[in-house]
């Protein structure tokens, strides 16, 4: 699945999924050396996806603002680190 549209069509925990498994092929170490500049390939796009879908997800995320008697008063953008 070297293909980067077919990655770009992944949900997030598939691409995660894929991900964690090429970690585990490369780290065996049993994968020719093109095989594994491929994974690797495919890995890194794989990892950039999956850090725009987080970023864009925290973007959404709003926190809750409260006053002093605990109701919810207004939302603000969640705090980027």
């Amino acid at each position: 699945m070297a293909d980067s549209a077919e990655t770009q069509m992944l949900s997030f925990e598939d691409a995660l999924r894929r991900l964690e498994a090429i970690v585990q092929q490369l780290e065996r170490g049993d994968v020719p050396l093109e095989q594994s500049i491929t994974l690797y390939e495919e890995g890194d796009r794989l990892r950039a996806q999956c850090q725009r879908r987080l970023e864009a997800a925290q973007a959404r995320i709003e926190q809750i603002v409260s006053n002093a008697g605990g109701d919810a008063t207004k939302t603000a953008p969640y705090p980027v680190e």
